[in-house]
């Protein structure tokens, strides 16, 4: 259960958004409908996922919608930089984040600086355009260890500032780290947060409504002084997925407005 929020952290209603890749499937079969329903359960904004092969559909969708993404996500390494550009500039997207780079090139000092240099070489073509590159994290990123340290935290260090980071804080617990200790040590570089909870395993049916599961999440919304942005997510869940995201989204608002648990 969700603790008391203390005030003064950065995040707000209007700091909230939700990672589309949640509702996937209404969103195949009906996106119009679907981001109707994310508006009238009072999302105002939303995190695209494979921005570059859905901008051109989802871009007037969401205007309709009353929707913003401020972020999404869409492969940067290895990626058509300009096509990412392009598509971020059809969405309004001002941080554009690598949802994932194998873990196969997270196990050495050397494999890390080269993607924190894909990275750095990135953002520095994109903020000419107005857009930050990020990177996010899942599990292994944290239980990965390089000197002692986790991977992501490596991988930081080699980052140019102008490189974010968004924490998965659930994929970050289950990679064994403490959460606000990370974002503590992370500072500043962490713009946004995934906000999920579930019983803190790998198995996605697991995850439910934020606030009700065995993640500590006062902790974690405690710790996000700093975050500009909160995304809620569910990777999956038994039962009902809009319910989910319903019970994320006032379980949330509620937390950070009165400080009352979830």
């Amino acid at each position: 259960m969700t603790a008391p929020t203390p005030p003064g952290t950065a995040l707000d209603a209007s700091r909230i958004s939700v990672q589309l890749y949640t509702v996937r499937e209404a969103l195949a079969a009906d996106l119009d409908g679907t981001l109707a329903r994310l508006a009238a359960i009072g999302f105002t904004q939303v995190e695209p996922f494979g921005l570059t092969s859905s901008a051109t559909t989802l871009a007037p969708a969401l205007a309709a919608h009353g929707l913003s993404a401020p972020s999404a996500h869409t492969s940067v390494i290895g990626a058509d930089l300009d096509a990412v550009l392009a598509a971020a500039a059809a969405t309004g997207t001002t941080l554009v984040i690598d949802p994932h780079v194998d873990r196969a090139r997270w196990t050495t000092a050397e494999d890390v600086a080269a993607i924190a240099a894909e990275l750095n070489t990135a953002a520095q073509r994109a903020a000419d355009a107005g857009v930050t590159i990020g990177y996010h994290n899942h599990e292994f990123e944290l239980e990965t260890r390089i000197g002692g340290r986790p991977a992501l935290e490596v991988l930081a260090d080699h980052l140019h500032p102008a490189v974010a980071l968004e924490v998965d804080t659930y994929w970050a617990v289950v990679g064994g780290v403490d959460v606000p200790d990370l974002l503590d040590r992370l500072g500043s570089r962490v713009k946004a947060v995934h906000l999920k909870d579930g019983d803190g395993s790998r198995d996605n049916t697991k995850q439910v409504a934020f606030g009700t599961g065995a993640i500590d999440t006062g902790a974690i919304l405690a710790a996000c002084g700093n975050v500009e942005l909160g995304v809620l997510e569910l990777d999956d869940t038994t039962g009902d997925m809009f319910t989910a995201v319903q019970d994320s989204y006032t379980n949330l608002t509620k937390a950070l407005s009165s400080g009352v648990p979830a």
